[in-house]
């Protein structure tokens, strides 16, 4: 619920929703970046595990541009309608790279070597697309480890095998994030 401007908490939820607003413009501003420069290294290292963290970045600017609409407007539909978008988009991500992870994997690909708050603020707003937009920022950074391990694992032992492996630790959460958002309304 939005409280009205007679209300007292109306400044403390405008504060939040400015909040709400700086963090993902922040976070697409961030992720533009982030996915060229992901782009080029996964070119170079024809990495699956890299081009599914650029992919996962592609998600991030269209489920930080699907909350910067749902905090613009209001209603239950709205938010339904943008926890769905976001949801099929990490679908849309598992599928990839599971269906590119086990093409490497049968095939055994070596992938080169690479050059290479905001679920607070949704919470306190009530709002479950920020907060669930929020923990797709969270597991970016767990997708970040598992990426570099897996491309480490390359590089220093020959592992081959660990890039595609680490590119499943993205289709699990993008499975589990796509089923949460899906299901949230």
């Amino acid at each position: 619920m939005t409280p009205t401007a007679t209300t007292p908490d109306h400044h403390a939820h405008a504060r939040l929703l400015r909040r709400g607003f700086t963090l993902e413009w922040t976070t697409l501003g961030w992720n533009v970046v982030g996915v060229v420069v992901l782009a080029i290294a996964a070119l170079a290292a024809r990495s699956v595990a890299l081009a599914g963290f650029g992919l996962d970045s592609l998600v991030e600017i269209g489920a930080s541009t699907v909350v910067i609409w749902e905090l613009s407007g209001t209603g239950k539909e709205r938010q339904r309608r943008a926890l769905r978008l976001i949801g099929i988009a990490f679908a849309a991500l598992a599928l990839y790279l599971a269906v590119q992870s086990t093409i490497v994997l049968t095939t055994s690909y070596h992938p080169g070597h690479s050059p290479a708050g905001k679920a607070r603020t949704g919470g306190a707003l009530d709002n479950p697309v920020l907060r669930t937009e929020g923990r797709v920022t969270l597991i970016d950074g767990i997708l970040a480890a598992a990426v570099l391990l897996g491309l480490v694992l390359n590089a220093a032992a020959g592992w081959w095998w660990a890039d595609p492996v680490a590119a499943y630790v993205l289709v699990y959460y993008a499975i589990r994030e796509a089923r949460a958002a899906l299901t949230s309304h």
